[in-house]
């Protein structure tokens, strides 16, 4: 388990417990491509996020990040596609990891 660092009521750092559910880098056929899913489960919900997880899915072309699904603190949920950040409807990790694979696919198509 990895530990996080959160505000505690009297203004010092406090630790909260994180479970690292899923890491993963899977380098996609063609090698210029790469996969990289990270998923926590935390103690408490992020700001901005209705759900206990902590996320980051990308999709790495040539060095650059091209698709990337998170909630970073405060945002909530959303995804970057190229340069556009947009909300994205978190529902369960299940449905997370079949839209990110399924715009994976999308963007990979038209290239």
């Amino acid at each position: 388990m990895a530990e996080l660092p959160s505000p505690a009521h009297d203004g010092k750092a406090a630790i909260m417990k994180a479970t690292l559910l899923l890491r993963d880098k899977q380098v996609l056929s063609g090698g210029d491509a790469v996969v990289e899913l990270v998923i926590w489960q935390v103690p408490r919900m992020l700001p901005g996020s209705l759900h206990r997880f902590k996320y980051r899915l990308a999709l790495v072309v040539n060095g650059e990040c091209v698709l990337r699904y998170d909630n970073e603190a405060g945002k909530g949920d959303h995804k970057h596609v190229g340069e556009r950040e947009v909300p994205y409807a978190f529902t369960d990790l299940d449905q997370l990891l079949r839209d990110f694979r399924a715009d994976v696919t999308a963007w990979r198509a038209k290239q």
